[in-house]
C-alpha cells in the first residue's frame, strides 16, 4: 500500500492513505484503481484545503478498506469432470473445483 507521496508513477497501483494529494497509480489506471485483488476501496473525505495549498489540482478521496477474513467453508467441494481433447487430439479428462475455480488436467 502506498503511504507516501510521490511524483514518480509505481511499477504496481495500491491504495494511498493521505488525503491531501492526488493519488499516485501506474501507468493507465484510475485513482480508485489497485492491483491487488484483495484491496477495497472506500470513499474517506479529502482535505482539499491542504491539497490546494500544496498546489495540487486533484486530491485522493478514497483509503483501503480493512481485509475482508476469509469465509469459513463447510463439507467438501464440489467437482466437475470431463472429457476434452488435446491440442494433438489425445483424450484427457478435466477436473475442476466449482468452490475455487482451480482445474487440473489428467491423462484419459
Amino acid at each position: 500500500m502506498a503511504t507516501r507521496k510521490s511524483s514518480t508513477p509505481p511499477e504496481e497501483t495500491r491504495l494511498d492513505t493521505h488525503l491531501d494529494a492526488p493519488s499516485t497509480t501506474a501507468p493507465g489506471d484510475g485513482p480508485a484503481d489497485t492491483t491487488d485483488p484483495d484491496e477495497r476501496a472506500v470513499s474517506a473525505t479529502p482535505d482539499k484545503g491542504a491539497a490546494a495549498e500544496a498546489g495540487h489540482g486533484t486530491v485522493n478521496a478514497v483509503v483501503p478498506a480493512p481485509k475482508r477474513t476469509p469465509a469459513k467453508r463447510a463439507g467438501t467441494d464440489r467437482m466437475e469432470r470431463y472429457k476434452a481433447l488435446r491440442p494433438d487430439g489425445s483424450e484427457v479428462t478435466v477436473e475442476r473445483n466449482i468452490e475455487t475455480g482451480a482445474s487440473t488436467v489428467k491423462d484419459g
